[in-house]
């Protein structure tokens, strides 16, 4: 059963990177304790392009970061050590608990040039484990399963699904994965998940006899469903179980608008350490207004 259907809304994060917002959306917060999609790209980057591109160093708490690519290459930064770039196929997976901090550059674009195109989410931790340590993690391989079956060439990006379970250190039950379809194949969806969705990011699908296209997410009810593709398609499949009611404030996630407050004045008052490879500069806190803020769950 179609709940319902979420379209990306274009939003500019300066220097000239443009992504497709899908989550979270005033009707529908979260899926599962997926509580951020972005779609990156896709964009073809000039060699040379200015710095302000870049994501510069910015703060996390209450939640992991999850990024992956179709095409390009992005180098990350953080505040526990870790210097790692991504490429497609491949995941960074950080974990910001009770505080990280990091940076996002396009270095090889600005080296060579480069195609981008790729998804960032966020998964908001459990209450239990929302303090803990910051780590980060590069997943690569053996820890992102593949397979073939019928014309679809699948990866899972972390979870449990498909009768595989990825490398990602997860707190809740979730899966995530991603789908190439070939013309004609089709998929299931996992039916073991409360809340599921369908992401669209290249070509067009169908569900229960319904078309959809790039830039739409489809919110599943339970029970079985089906995607299939008349001429191929590229689809995120995500979900998991709920954690409960969020607070969200720019980069902060929480189940707590006090603990927002804290992580935004630790920020403003430059309590939270900078990536040792990358600290010498920083985005800012937003301008007024600050927490408290709305709801997401």
């Amino acid at each position: 059963m179609i709940e319902m259907v979420i379209e990306q809304r274009r939003r500019s994060l300066g220097g000239g990177l443009e992504v497709g917002r899908v989550l979270p959306f005033a009707k529908r917060r979260m899926v599962g304790p997926f509580v951020f999609f972005d779609h990156m790209g896709p964009m073809d980057v000039a060699a040379g392009v200015d710095r302000s591109i870049d994501v510069r160093p910015h703060p996390h708490i209450g939640l992991s970061t999850v990024t992956y690519l179709f095409a390009g290459e992005i180098m990350h930064r953080d505040s526990v050590g870790s210097v790692q770039a991504v490429r497609p196929h491949e995941v960074n997976w950080m974990t910001a608990g009770s505080g990280i901090t990091h940076s996002e550059r396009f270095e090889k674009a600005r080296a060579v040039g480069d195609h981008l195109h790729g998804i960032q989410a966020w998964v908001a931790l459990p209450t239990a484990n929302e303090e803990t340590d910051p780590s980060f993690t590069h997943l690569e391989g053996g820890d992102l399963p593949q397979w073939e079956d019928g014309g679809v060439k699948g990866q899972l990006i972390a979870g449990s699904a498909y009768g595989l379970t990825a490398g990602a250190p997860t707190y809740s039950p979730l899966f995530y994965a991603h789908l190439d379809l070939a013309s004609g194949a089709s998929a299931d969806v996992p039916a073991d998940y409360s809340e599921r969705a369908v992401y669209v990011a290249t070509g067009a699908i169908e569900i229960d006899g319904r078309r959809f296209d790039a830039g739409q997410m489809v919110v599943l009810g339970a029970g079985a469903s089906r995607v299939r593709s008349e001429a191929g398609a590229m689809v995120m499949v995500l979900g998991g179980e709920p954690i409960g009611e969020r607070f969200l404030y720019w980069n902060f996630v929480s189940s707590s608008q006090e603990r927002l407050a804290q992580a935004a004045a630790d920020w403003r008052a430059g309590r939270m350490k900078l990536p040792d490879a990358d600290d010498q500069e920083f985005i800012p806190l937003p301008a007024e207004p600050a927490p408290p803020v709305s709801p997401m769950s």
